[in-house]
């Protein structure tokens, strides 16, 4: 590739030829502020639409000032970032933002996280220069997941390139012209009324609050606080990699012990591990895998943890809907158990039991209101709230996160396997899957429980296991836009596997809609990861069949693995939607 020679600041520089301007600064270590700008490397997404012309610089020979975001370098280019008039331009832009942007920090969502609120503080904005008109959007929370305030946007359409080229889900557009130009479903349709899948990757990318999800922690206070009220609360597997990061601790640190503490601190009777659930999941998963390999059933089957992507394939791809394992997600299956099996074990009444789900993505907000998932007539899950929401409610309850004791899980329901714990990543589910199929049908102890080749951040991931005489072709993808190349391949007839997982977001529940804001910084994604197989590696049981309150549950309760009263709680059925 050819080398491009240019003077930054009177530095010199040689980058290939291609590169940003911004991107060629980096190499001198020279920083320009950035606002639409972002590059996600790992899952090829580069937001470049120039939009905010908050990195404008100054380049020799030409009358304007550029965007270094979107201007490529050329051959003896001389380019200077600090001069006084693309410093004053920077924060006229900046202003003009403002100019139409509610001045409710102090309230905002985003306050403190917000990339505009930061950037007028670098560039030194103390006032609102211009004063004119502003918007005034209705705001949608329609869904029960996704809160949009478009009075909050600023254009810089991240979340169109996040939605329709890393999520191909084609949700988001600009539409209208001038001052009312505005990103927004086609027809301004309510967001429930499209397909989106709820993912939540658009308000991950979002540099203010004009995304975010629908708050429900005043609902949480309201119900903890009501005597007549069993409130008890599960937590995701990938919870316990994240919570640390919104209290000053290092990417990646696993805090489940003082999760749990802080959880019995905020009010809740009883503190389950979603992993539990996960185990569940994975014995009615593998038993109906097992069945299709062994009784002609249909393939590949892929698994059904992510309502995200359950959603997906229900609008994109309706004529694969045979296809899916049948199992519900794992908090959801939780959700049934409690108020049933738990129910009756504890002697309280089903309905004086809400269960509050505390999760990485915002999907799950959306996926307890499906009607199909209702347990005679009843949600199975009554809030759920993200790990972002769950740091507001330790913080407002003054709990000291950092100085908490560990505490561990309370029973039945909190008892799991390294095998539920590796469901927060990508990859995750699979493996668990081939750890209680392959010790079924070979009827030996698996050894070595790793399966490697499904493991990391590539965007599709294929293996082969051996099991007895048969081939088991695998394949883990992650990313919608990596999912419908998937299923077009399997649509096609080109692409042949006996097992497949999808996970919506990139990276898996790691990297939720609900997580902690990152924006772009892909070693927090691999540290939370690294810590996902840490916690399997140090947890005693690593398969889930061998989990002996999932044993207990099935000898006390369900009965049969895969039988009558099983599918009656623990599996559902989909619903072909229409592409609007």
């Amino acid at each position: 590739m050819k080398t491009i020679n240019l003077n930054i600041n009177g530095y010199s520089v040689k980058v290939p030829e291609g590169t940003s301007v911004l991107d060629a600064a980096k190499k001198v270590n020279i920083e320009i502020p950035t606002l639409c700008y972002l590059d996600l490397h790992d899952i090829k997404m580069v937001n470049r639409t120039a939009s905010c012309r908050v990195c404008l610089v100054e380049i020799e020979g030409r009358r304007n000032l550029a965007p270094s975001c979107s201007t490529e370098v050329m051959e003896g280019m001389v380019v200077k970032t600090n001069t006084l008039r693309a410093i004053k331009a920077r924060r006229t832009m900046v202003e003009l933002l403002l100019s139409d942007h509610p001045t409710d920090c102090l309230v905002c969502e985003k306050n403190t996280q917000c990339q505009l609120q930061l950037i007028a503080a670098e560039l030194g904005v103390r006032k609102i220069k211009y004063k004119g008109a502003m918007s005034n959007y209705k705001k949608d929370s329609s869904s029960g997941a996704l809160y949009r305030n478009l009075d909050k946007c600023i254009m810089c359409r991240r979340c169109e390139t996040m939605c329709n080229e890393v999520q191909t889900c084609n949700i988001y557009s600009a539409v209208d012209r001038g001052f009312e130009t505005v990103v927004s479903p086609a027809f301004g349709l309510p967001m429930i009324d499209t397909m989106c899948t709820f993912c939540g990757q658009c308000v991950a990318v979002c540099p203010t609050a004009a995304l975010t999800q629908v708050n429900n922690v005043p609902k949480v206070w309201e119900v903890l606080s009501d005597p007549d009220r069993y409130v008890i609360v599960q937590t995701a597997p990938a919870i316990r990699v994240t919570l640390g990061e919104k209290f000053g601790m290092e990417p990646g640190t696993i805090v489940t012990g003082k999760m749990v503490a802080a959880l019995r601190r905020i009010g809740f009777k009883k503190v389950f591990d979603t992993d539990f659930a996960a185990d569940v999941t994975i014995v009615e998963e593998a038993h109906e895998f097992i069945d299709r390999l062994q009784n002609g059933g249909k393939l590949p089957i892929l698994t059904s943890c992510c309502p995200s992507w359950v959603k997906f394939i229900e609008h994109q791809f309706p004529d694969l809907l045979d296809i899916p394992s049948t199992c519900k997600s794992p908090h959801i299956m939780f959700g049934t158990i409690a108020k049933t099996y738990l129910a009756e074990k504890m002697g309280i009444a089903p309905e004086k039991i809400v269960v509050v789900s505390v999760m990485p993505c915002i999907a799950k907000k959306y996926e307890i209101s499906r009607p199909e998932l209702e347990h005679e007539g009843d949600k199975n899950v009554d809030l759920v709230i993200t790990t972002r929401e769950l740091t507001d409610m330790i913080k407002e309850a003054g709990i000291n996160f950092t100085e908490l004791p560990d505490e561990d899980f309370d029973d039945p329901l909190g008892e799991s396997t390294g095998a539920s714990v590796i469901f927060g990543t990508t990859g995750g589910v699979i493996e668990a899957t081939l750890r209680t199929t392959y010790e079924w049908l070979t009827k030996k102890p698996l050894k070595k429980v790793e399966f490697h080749d499904v493991r990391g951040l590539d965007g599709l991931k294929e293996a082969t296991v051996r099991i007895n005489d048969e081939d088991i072709k695998i394949c883990v993808a992650h990313g919608l836009g990596n999912a419908r190349k998937l299923l077009e391949s399997i649509q096609s007839g080109k692409a042949h596997y006996h097992a497949i997982e999808i996970m919506a977001c990139p990276g898996g529940c790691i990297d939720g809609g609900g997580q902690p804001y990152h924006f772009g910084d892909i070693e927090i994604v691999k540290k939370r990861m690294e810590a996902i197989y840490k916690e399997d590696k140090n947890k005693k049981i690593r398969k889930s069949h061998e989990n002996p309150a999932v044993i207990a549950l099935y000898e006390e309760y369900i009965g049969e693995i895969g039988g009558e009263k099983a599918h009656r709680l623990l599996h559902t059925h989909y619903t072909p939607r229409e592409k609007i």
